[in-house]
């Protein structure tokens, strides 16, 4: 199994600082990033193809294509690709959040 990661605000105690990580605080953030792009439908491909609707920040790692899901006022990534790490780490210490597993 993959680990998963959330990027949350959920467990800071700052009152001045929204708990959650909006939907339009993430297309703002990704869209000045070069490397994300944002899609309403993921579609992953291998013998059978499927489709999951939602909020996904596709960030372009080499010729690869990896998901961020803003789900709930979370980000949430798979740790499949090492790369993912840091790259998760920088933006949630770009949104002031903090990073879980799981």
């Amino acid at each position: 199994m993959s680990q998963r990661y959330r990027i949350t605000r959920g467990l800071q105690q700052n009152d001045n600082q929204a708990k959650s990580i909006s939907l339009e605080e993430c297309k703002q953030y990704f869209a000045s990033k070069p490397d994300f792009s944002y899609t309403s439908v993921f579609t992953v491909t291998g013998s059978t193809s499927m489709s999951i609707e939602g909020d996904f920040f596709m960030w372009s790692c080499g010729s690869i294509k990896i998901p961020f899901r803003h789900y709930q006022g979370d980000i949430y990534v798979s740790g499949t690709n090492e790369a993912v790490i840091p790259k998760m780490i920088e933006i949630a210490s770009e949104l002031e959040a903090d990073v879980l597993e799981g």
